[in-house]
């Protein structure tokens, strides 16, 4: 069916089924233009009936449908703030944002809409900014018309010509400081006759962050300008923050419904290899625009743009959404989950729920180990509470190897319960941990042959905690392991080329 054709039934099916939601009279005329062309660029004419304030929503939030089939002046109001937010456990960055979250808030509009934008820059911001937004046919997206000094506003006006799904981000000078501290977004432009209506719609955006500290090095971490410039992010995360889509936080579907995810990739450097592991996209349309792909594994989104994607949820579990690009989702945090509830249905999938060991640590909801943090940081850290995290983060971290139960794989990965290696030489234990070990090692009187990796992506809390729940626990008893401990080891330990931060 051609762009008119569709334009002409959409016009139709809105004047029999939709009264409430009908235009002033002339509208049927201005949706379906007798030019072809004025159509497939989305010029309507003017827009129709009162203004309209966007709904504005922030991640994994979308705005409802327009529901509309006459163009209209819609306004946008946007506001900049500087925040300090967690950007990972125990870690905190100073975010520039539209809006207050990272990405910024979600803007929807139809096509021919005529959008006045107000963007404001709140008084206690440090810096100038501006938008540029990709949905904007204009010079710099909007760049040039939006420079807003702390404490002051601008506005402009376009006309939403084109139809898809657009980036929005900061374009003021440094471009890419800006841009790698959080300040973009997604802006949905819809056609003329609207989307498919679906049961759920999800908001998701992937960026690459810099900081001095390694990752997940505990405290205020700034951003580093030379990491940024030699293209070497510390984390790559969905929606600003470690953690921010899983646990409570997980996208959540029930079996038999419908899901349509708005995915974004503000960069500023890396490209992103969309997956959603255990899902194949019924639909992708791939760059934003308004062509598809079907039956799609995983779809390219470059910095700056974005995709539009479709599927439905067939069986329950916990369906993991990463960067394919596997190190920035076990090691850098570009991890999240979508929860589907309801029936099995063994004739597609027998059945069984991702492991836990299989997520990582990345997708636990820890909050023993929040908690001591929380308590090291005060200097109150107990050792039952450093029982506690650690078994959480062995879950994630070791217990593929060592099982659950302590008791390892015979022949292969050697035991830590009631271990004599382990329970012996703690600077040495220490220095297995961080550096690895490859090769024959007794145990107990019994000879293993394998490759423990350098755990070099762990800080020095986080091995202090397993190493205390690993010596107290299968008939293990010790005292506590401090990070002070491991610090030591650390500084003093020589490590093969890249095993440690």
């Amino acid at each position: 069916m051609t762009t008119l054709l569709r334009l002409v039934a959409a016009t139709f099916l809105a004047t029999l089924t939709l009264p409430a939601l009908a235009a002033p009279a002339a509208a049927a005329a201005v949706a379906t233009p007798a030019d072809p062309d004025r159509s497939l660029k989305g010029d309507f004419g003017p827009p129709m009936g009162e203004p309209i304030h966007a709904t504005l929503t922030s991640p994994p939030e979308v705005p409802p449908p327009t529901r509309r089939f006459y163009p209209a002046k819609v306004i946008v109001e946007l506001e900049v703030r500087e925040v300090e937010k967690e950007i990972s456990e125990g870690v905190r960055y100073t975010f520039w944002t539209f809006g207050g979250t990272v990405p910024g808030s979600f803007i929807r509009v139809r096509q021919g809409d005529t959008v006045e934008f107000h963007l404001k820059n709140h008084p206690d911001s440090k810096m100038p900014h501006n938008i540029d937004l990709h949905g904007v046919t204009g010079p710099g997206g909007g760049a040039a018309s939006s420079f807003t000094a702390p404490g002051h506003e601008s506005q402009f006006t376009f006309k939403a010509l084109n139809a898809g799904i657009y980036v929005y981000h900061c374009a003021t000078a440094p471009v890419g400081m800006h841009v790698a501290n959080g300040m973009y977004g997604l802006i949905l432009v819809e056609p003329p006759e609207g989307l498919p209506p679906v049961d759920h719609e999800y908001y998701v955006m992937q960026g690459d962050f810099y900081t001095v500290g390694k990752y997940r090095e505990k405290g205020t971490q700034p951003f580093d300008m030379q990491r940024a410039i030699d293209e070497r992010p510390t984390y790559v995360l969905f929606n600003g923050s470690e953690g921010s889509l899983i646990g409570d936080k997980a996208l959540k579907a029930k079996v038999g419904e419908s899901v349509r995810l708005y995915v974004g990739n503000g960069g500023p450097n890396l490209v992103s290899s969309f997956h959603v592991i255990g899902a194949i996209f019924d639909r992708v349309f791939f760059e934003g625009g308004t062509h598809f792909q079907e039956n799609v594994q995983t779809t390219l989104i470059p910095a700056g743009g974005a995709a539009m994607m479709e599927f439905h949820a067939r069986v329950p579990g916990s369906y993991v959404l990463v960067d394919h690009s596997l190190f920035r989702a076990f090691n850098k945090g570009a991890l999240g989950i979508l929860k589907i509830d309801g029936p099995e249905n063994k004739a597609i999938y027998s059945g069984k729920e991702v492991d836990s060991v299989y997520l990582a640590d990345k997708a636990i909801a820890a909050p023993a180990v929040e908690r001591a943090t929380t308590a090291a940081a005060k200097g109150k850290l107990t050792k039952d509470e450093q029982i506690k995290a650690g078994e959480k983060l062995f879950t994630g971290t070791c217990s593929v190897c060592h099982q659950l139960n302590g008791q390892g794989l015979e022949g292969v990965f050697p035991p830590l319960a009631k271990s004599d290696v382990l329970m012996g030489d703690l600077k040495r234990v220490i220095g297995i941990v961080l550096n690895g070990l490859t090769g024959p090692v007794t145990v107990n009187g019994k000879n293993f042959n394998s490759v423990m990796p350098p755990m070099s992506q762990l800080n020095d809390d986080e091995v202090a905690n397993i190493l205390t729940y690993v010596r107290n626990s299968w008939g293990n008893e010790d005292a506590q392991v401090s990070s002070a401990d491991v610090a030591e080891i650390r500084k003093t330990t020589k490590r093969p080329a890249g095993a440690a931060h």
